[in-house]
């Protein structure tokens, strides 16, 4: 913070507008995908700050899915994920991806980074935060849902969830 003082300043705004938006909608079970990703943005400025060049994040979403309803803060702890398991071991640059799509009466929602990919323990474990992610879908959306953890054979880690397409 003392050798990069509006470095620090920036990462301070950003923490602010994050919390901001958080307490906006905390009471809320579903949000609109584009209120989701506001919030997701502000968190990866400050991951960005902090890592720099070391993180590109590239956006593949359908502007017809921007309505539909996800659960409030559903994507945050995936991209978390990723940049903590895919990005940060890593000296090159990483990239994470976040993708939306409309398909068969459904929204189809990813996040993948380009790190090491699963291995066989990570597997059978499945991480805290993904289980609870998981579990949280499963009592929203029932049967409904879909969760799923993929490897890339290039390398890479990749989690593709699927709801039913509903707008406010």
């Amino acid at each position: 913070m003392r050798s990069n003082v509006p470095a620090a300043d920036q990462m301070l705004v950003r923490l602010s507008e994050l919390l901001r938006v958080a307490l906006k909608s905390e009471s809320s079970q579903e949000v609109s995908l584009r209120e989701e990703l506001e919030f997701l943005r502000s968190y990866l400025e400050i991951e960005k700050t902090r890592f720099q060049d070391r993180l590109t994040v590239e956006f593949d979403v359908q502007n017809e899915t921007l309505d539909a309803l996800v659960p409030n803060l559903i994507l945050q702890p995936l991209v978390e994920n990723a940049i903590r398991h895919g990005v940060a071991p890593r000296a090159e640059a990483g990239l994470i991806r976040i993708g939306s799509k409309r398909e068969n009466g459904s929204i189809k929602l990813s996040v993948s980074d380009n790190g090491e990919g699963l291995r066989d323990s990570a597997k059978e474990s499945n991480g805290i935060g993904l289980k609870n992610t998981q579990e949280r879908l499963e009592k929203l959306y029932g049967e409904k849902q879909k969760f799923e953890i993929l490897s890339a054979e290039e390398g890479g880690f990749h989690i593709e969830i699927t709801l039913p397409y509903q707008i406010k």
